[in-house]
């Protein structure tokens, strides 16, 4: 079974993303400063997914041999039906996706370019981390629970045979006290971290280079304990 960076979402769309061979610099929401030829190289990859028809459904991702044996293939697939990711104040799940759905998906995957102004950067940054926050809050409610934690933490380790069911929970478990202790501080007895908000999540990555974290090997965080990495 895959293991390892193939089974990280970022890896596995980034992957996609690069087959298309577009170099597409700007989000695809601003269709405006997207050229022709990168909508063509994009289209011609949506229409193999989609077989030439209009849209894409879930079954389509069926012929993705990348996705084939990933722990966490369902929820890579979710993510680009979740109607979150697709317009602002949206939710819910989408049945189908168009194209300009599909170009919007891809531009969370886009490279950093190096003429981005600070400003550029953080909005960048940010949209990359909500694409991920969306695929963690599982039930939408706004809060990545330590139940849901656990459960990301074990598919994305279920690869490695090295590791005891058990151990991914400890790290799932050390990842949500790390967030309670770098989001809210020295707790009381009685006081419980109900999960992690997307603020909490900004905060945890904050003065973090995710392009560098992206690229390490999640069978390396038992061993270094940055529960951050797997995420990416």
């Amino acid at each position: 079974m895959a293991c390892g960076l193939c089974d990280k979402p970022w890896q596995f769309v980034t992957n996609l993303y690069r087959k298309s061979r577009c170099p597409m610099h700007q989000p695809a929401r601003t269709l405006a400063s997207v050229t022709s030829e990168q909508i063509e190289h994009l289209h011609r990859r949506f229409k193999q997914l989609s077989r030439d028809q209009l849209t894409i459904r879930k079954e389509n991702f069926d012929s993705i041999p990348d996705l084939e044996f990933n722990p966490i293939r369902a929820k890579i697939v979710h993510a680009f039906f979740d109607k979150r990711n697709l317009r602002p104040e949206s939710d819910g799940l989408a049945d189908e996706i168009n194209f300009e759905d599909f170009l919007t998906i891809m531009s969370y995957f886009r490279p950093i370019e190096m003429n981005m102004d600070e400003e550029q950067l953080d909005r960048f940054r940010k949209e990359k981390l909500k694409f991920l926050f969306h695929m963690y809050d599982s039930d939408h409610d706004g809060k990545i629970t330590l139940q849901e934690y656990r459960n990301v933490v074990e598919e994305l380790l279920s690869g490695n045979p090295h590791l005891e069911k058990e151990s991914a929970r400890s790290i799932a478990d050390g990842a949500m006290m790390e967030a309670a202790s770098i989001c809210v501080g020295q707790m009381g007895p009685d006081q419980v971290y109900e999960g992690i908000t997307f603020e909490d999540f900004l905060k945890m990555w904050q003065g973090i280079d995710i392009e560098t974290h992206r690229n390490q090997d999640a069978r390396s965080l038992p061993q270094h304990g940055d529960h951050r990495a797997l995420l990416l």
